[in-house]
């Protein structure tokens, strides 16, 4: 089974602020999903829109390669942050309580159940599918 290519992305209006998140299926954008959220974050809505996308796409075990501008989200499986996080009882480098552990846990559960990479991409650099998934999370942002 191929692979699925899936571009993420988070807003927010203010940080915190009304925040939007979206996601869509590479090369052309479909399928795709967004929500948004009145009092929220941008790191917490980059969370979202890669927990959703997950829940819908890889729900039936279909490969799926995360592809995000948020170094937060990458980093965080591709270099195993929530492994220390666990371990430290879901506290930071700074001994602070990881933010958004509500979204982080139940995001690496299905991780962990599927077949999910990640990749990065430089966000606002022209890349098609990472500015459709821009414009998706900011028309999601509620006015």
């Amino acid at each position: 089974m191929s692979r699925l290519v899936v571009f993420t992305d988070g807003a927010c209006s203010g940080n915190p602020g009304p925040g939007g998140w979206g996601w869509a299926v590479s090369p052309d954008g479909e399928p795709s999903g967004s929500g948004g959220e009145t009092a929220t974050t941008n790191q917490r809505m980059e969370v979202y829109a890669v927990l959703d996308a997950i829940r819908t796409l890889g729900a039936d075990g279909t490969p799926l390669e995360i592809v995000s501008d948020s170094t937060y989200v990458v980093k965080c499986f591709n270099d195993r942050w929530w492994v220390k996080w666990e371990r430290n009882g879901w506290k930071n480098s700074k001994k602070q309580p990881v933010a958004n552990t509500d979204l982080w846990k139940p995001l690496i559960e299905v991780v962990q159940a599927g077949d999910v990479t990640f990749r990065w991409v430089k966000g606002h650099s022209g890349d098609p599918m990472n500015d459709l998934v821009d414009r998706l999370a900011v028309a999601a942002t509620p006015r």
